[in-house]
């Protein structure tokens, strides 16, 4: 349990390194290490958010778990961020979409976040699970009857970008004519560039819309659950709700079913043991999970009072981004070989606590029918390139291959069916 303490000095260190630093890089874990070794060996590190915004980076997976269950001492309220309070941030920082207070749960605590979160929790439930498998593969089919027969194929932009947007789309009742401008959108909100405001405020007039469609003709869907939930007050709630599932359903599963297809194609003993039955999709998107989390450095926590955490001296205002990918590499829990992963699921990917996420069921049924459905279409896939060339989407949050161009050669439905 953390105590109190007083504490100063976050506002005034210089020289920081860039949060994006961890992501856009070639080993995540060498930068993490890095940054320990810089900051005095412990689990904690100042970076920089964006100029002149600093936050520490909790890289500890103990340290992680106290931060997200100790709700006395780090709440998820932006409202308790000293830098915003005070004005030091913008109000048109590119930070503006993932750190500052939003009526949804993400952004909530205690009864607030309870009344918030379960509606999305009540949605969820709901969703028949074969009904969604059926509703995920026949969108996988049609991307996969899109492709070329045979040469090269960008497997995020014509594959694992469009298979969760789509789904989750689907299941609010949106139809695909939205998929392109919404994943402009939610590119915009997690690059947390120059143009992510303007993103995030155009996913909110597009929302705003489909609220209004579904209110004039109500439909078996997640928007129209929303709608009639007792619990979400107004629009505004709606909207957020709505956004916060589409965003976090969208890009996190992008990036698992990235990854899971990067380590397929570029780790031959890995695929060699699923192919010979010893390993299933679940062991790969597992190990994922543990090596390549989908969401990097999740903000944020804030400190309601001056503490310590981790041996490190934290004022009351700090804001703590969580690394789970830093954590998910603790020696302390993690052993170096990677490969210990499988069927261990203690990774910190879906965060813990009260915030964790409540879409775990339905983003693996996403991510393994995705991936079940490619490799049968795509037997003879490899990387266009070497393993070592795969690039990075620009994110501080997140960390997910921006390319995976293989050479691969398709197989029609009814025979992938039977492969």
């Amino acid at each position: 349990m953390p105590t109190a303490v007083t504490a100063t000095g976050l506002d005034q260190l210089t020289g920081l390194s860039p949060l994006a630093d961890t992501t856009v890089c070639a080993d995540p874990r060498a930068v993490y290490a890095q940054l320990r070794q810089r900051w005095g060996g412990g689990q904690l590190a100042p970076v920089e958010l964006e100029p002149g915004i600093p936050a520490w980076l909790v890289m500890g997976y103990p340290e992680i778990r106290i931060a997200t269950r100790e709700e006395e001492y780090f709440a998820r309220n932006p409202e308790h961020w000293r830098l915003l309070a005070d004005g030091r941030v913008p109000a048109d920082s590119a930070l503006a979409p993932m750190m500052f207070p939003r009526p949804n749960a993400y952004f909530a605590d205690g009864a607030t976040h309870q009344r918030l979160r379960a509606p999305l929790v009540a949605g969820l439930d709901g969703l028949n699970e074969h009904r969604t498998t059926d509703l995920v593969e026949a969108t996988c089919q049609r991307l996969i009857a899109r492709m070329p027969d045979h040469g090269e194929i960008d497997l995020v932009a014509h594959y694992a970008a469009q298979v969760p947007m789509l789904t989750v789309a689907g299941l609010f009742g949106l139809g695909p004519d939205l998929s392109d401008e919404l994943q402009s959108c939610l590119i915009a909100l997690f690059g947390s560039g120059t143009d992510s405001p303007d993103g995030y405020r155009r996913l909110q007039e597009i929302l705003a819309g489909v609220l209004d469609e579904h209110r004039a003709a109500p439909t078996d869907d997640l928007t129209t659950a929303f709608l009639q939930h007792r619990n979400l007050r107004d629009d505004s709630e709606r909207i957020q709700s709505m956004l916060l599932m589409l965003s976090a359903g969208w890009e996190t599963t992008k990036i698992w079913i990235s990854h899971t297809l990067r380590i397929l194609l570029s780790d031959p003993r890995f695929a060699a043991r699923m192919r010979g039955g010893r390993l299933g999709t679940d062991d790969a998107l597992d190990k994922v999970l543990w090596v390549e989390p989908p969401m990097a450095n999740m903000p944020a926590r804030f400190a309601l009072t001056d503490t310590v955490l981790g041996g490190q001296a934290i004022a009351r205002g700090d804001a703590l981004i969580l690394s789970f990918a830093a954590a998910n590499a603790d020696s302390r829990i993690q052993p170096a070989d990677a490969s210990s992963a499988t069927g261990n699921r203690g990774h910190l990917a879906w965060s813990v606590g009260n915030h964790a996420c409540p879409a775990q069921r339905t983003g693996r049924i996403i991510a393994r029918t995705a991936i079940d459905t490619v490799l049968r279409a795509l037997p003879d896939a490899s990387l266009a390139i070497p393993a070592d060339a795969v690039t990075f989407q620009p994110s501080p949050w997140t960390r997910g291959p921006a390319r995976l161009p293989v050479h691969a050669t398709r197989i029609r439905t009814s025979e992938a069916h039977h492969a």
